[in-house]
């Protein structure tokens, strides 16, 4: 191999080369035959360059051409000559040249392939695509990704190190505690009948690291979370972790904004304008209809429940009388473009969040047409001066408890969105979802329960009094959003024992549960355990949105399908009875017809 190791890659010739011997190494990208002159794009991660083989060319060589196949891996020896200028090809970086071959050697021949290998993206379904994930890494699409991921995570440590971050590493065989998804577990050969736990996150345990005082932490943190899989979710999956000492929100918004700032100039050469816009938890909702808004367009909900009360449209009244809400969407021109039978399919979206319907009308010069609009004709000049509908609008109302009226007419508001083409791909609209619930009531079992986790400390007016009513307990916490995705969430921790006691018992967590499950860290918060917070962007969301897909399988060199398998290795898979037995372990024989 030594005499056919490369001296340049695929992506670094130009005219400055020309008349230059060199070495190519990288694989068939394309290949054409024009009548005895073989023209050859070699491709390596750098780039393409085109050899050719000319007629003269000796017949050894001509014959190596004519049997090369697509994605053969082969190294080409040659001299690098300017292209005529009728033949420069400006979409490429080495567009100007060309490598004449004196020799090509096949340092290994391709099977079928399964499917081509695209400059952008491999055009087959998923699971060949996983399947084949290693002939899929090679497109143009997931290199510019995966390249991405990596400048990305350079970014992040280059300027965490530079705020005076440590980089530690946390365990990830730790202790089962309870954090919201189900636990991988790893069952203990040595401890047989016990288990580790695959950390959801380093959150114990970056706690631990402020008590022991290293006042800045971060981690590239791997995380296991036994939860369905979706877009933007898998089972295994990125983030970086931060946790600092000392500090309010403030000071952890700052941190935060700047280190995005710096990521996206360096790897995008985007200047973010900071500070990020913060919306309240109840105001998001009321306004977008989820918490992790995307801003990327305008178009904001209007609570008409008071204007319900007093209209002939039973189910508005009703509903506003027995206590819920009628929230209403002026979409904007939209009338003639939505149909009834569009509408409809407007209507479904929004009853999988729980709505009976989604009632509708549209603004004309006479006044309101349509849907519900004969119980609001008198009404046309308020719709007009107190909701701003014109004509040409369509007006979409869900009437519902206030939760539901939100959430589904949020998710109407987000597929108008896409089908109405209003998002700027190119834009990053960033924000901070802020003053959340610190708890919620559940139904099914009558008690309350923690809404994120049950380490986040009350902001401080609700300390004397949380007791009495934790529905109305606003959390120190907060979310980082950005074009409609939760890309962090992070709070300010509870590190007073007492507080962290009161708040178990709130939640109903008896004082046996939390020794058994939380002991050590409850241990280590009676040692002079510092004020502290934190938060955790999504690696692989963060690359996701950067990139503009919308699966984070396309930015995880080895991702799991939507079942949590890998069709590539054929994880998980049959283990022998012998590494059972070394565990410990018996497997349930399966029911019949399972």
């Amino acid at each position: 191999m030594d005499s056919y190791q490369r001296t340049h890659s695929c992506g670094e010739l130009n005219a400055a080369f020309a008349g230059r011997q060199v070495i190519l190494n990288g694989w068939v990208f394309k290949l054409r035959n024009h009548g005895g002159v073989f023209f050859v794009n070699l491709r390596d991660r750098y780039g393409i360059t085109q050899v050719i083989i000319d007629e003269k060319a000796s017949p050894e060589l001509q014959s190596t051409a004519a049997g090369l196949k697509f994605e053969s891996c082969i190294a080409v020896c040659g001299t690098v000559r300017n292209r005529p200028a009728d033949m420069v090809n400006p979409q490429m970086t080495t567009g100007d040249i060309e490598v004449v071959a004196d020799r090509i050697v096949l340092l290994n021949g391709c099977a079928t392939l399964p499917f081509m290998i695209d400059e952008s993206e491999t055009q087959a379904k998923e699971d060949l695509r996983l399947r084949y994930r290693f002939l899929d890494l090679r497109s143009g699409g997931m290199q510019k990704r995966i390249a991405l991921r990596h400048q990305v995570t350079f970014a992040v440590r280059e300027f965490l190190n530079g705020e005076g971050f440590y980089e530690i590493e946390t365990p990830t065989f730790i202790k089962s505690t309870p954090e919201g998804a189900r636990d991988f577990l790893v069952p203990s050969r040595i401890h047989k009948g016990k288990f580790y736990a695959l950390p959801q996150s380093p959150q114990l345990y970056k706690q631990l690291l402020m008590v022991s005082g290293f006042d800045k932490y971060f981690q590239i943190a791997r995380c296991y979370r036994d939860e369905d899989a979706r877009g933007d979710r898998q089972p295994e999956f990125t983030q970086i972790d931060m946790e600092m000492s000392f500090v309010s929100a403030e000071d952890i918004y700052a941190m935060t904004e700047r280190m995005m700032q710096h990521v996206f100039r360096k790897t995008m050469n985007i200047d973010l304008p900071i500070p990020f816009p913060r919306i309240a938890y109840a105001d998001a909702m009321n306004l977008y209809g989820s918490d992790k808004p995307e801003l990327r367009f305008d178009m904001k909900m209007q609570d008409f429940t008071e204007s319900a009360r007093g209209c002939s449209f039973s189910v508005f009244r009703t509903t506003a009388e027995e206590g819920g809400t009628v929230k209403l969407l002026v979409v904007p021109g939209a009338a003639e473009a939505y149909s009834r039978k569009k509408i409809t399919e407007l209507e479904e979206t929004a009853k999988i969040y729980g709505a009976k319907g989604l009632a509708w009308m549209k603004m004309t010069e006479a006044g309101p047409e349509g849907g519900v609009s004969k119980f609001f004709e008198s009404e046309a000049a308020a719709l007009a001066g107190q909701y701003g509908a014109k004509p040409g609008d369509l007006l979409l109302f869900v009437a519902d408890s206030h939760k539901v009226a939100c959430t589904a007419l949020g998710a109407v508001r987000s597929r108008l969105g896409k089908e109405l083409n209003l998002i700027d791909p190119t834009r990053f609209a960033f924000c901070w979802i802020n003053d959340f619930p610190l708890f919620e009531w559940n139904e099914e079992e009558n008690k309350w329960d923690p809404a994120h986790h049950m380490f986040t400390m009350p902001k401080e007016k609700y300390l004397a009094t949380m007791e009495q009513n934790p529905g109305e307990v606003i959390g120190d916490l907060y979310d980082l959003v950005c074009n409609g995705y939760e890309l962090a969430s992070g709070s300010i921790r509870i590190h007073d024992p007492e507080i962290q006691k009161r708040i178990f018992d709130i939640v109903g967590f008896s004082a046996e549960q939390a020794e058994e499950k939380f002991g050590f860290l409850l241990k280590a918060f009676r040692f002079g355990a510092p004020p502290h917070g934190g938060i955790a962007p999504g690696l692989d969301r963060l690359v996701m949105i950067m990139s503009g897909v919308d699966s984070i399988k396309d930015v995880i060199a080895f991702p799991k399908n939507n079942v949590m398998a890998s069709p590539m290795d054929e994880s998980p898979s049959v283990v022998d009875e012998s590494q059972l037995r070394d565990l410990g372990l018996i497997l349930a024989e399966k029911e019949t017809g399972q």
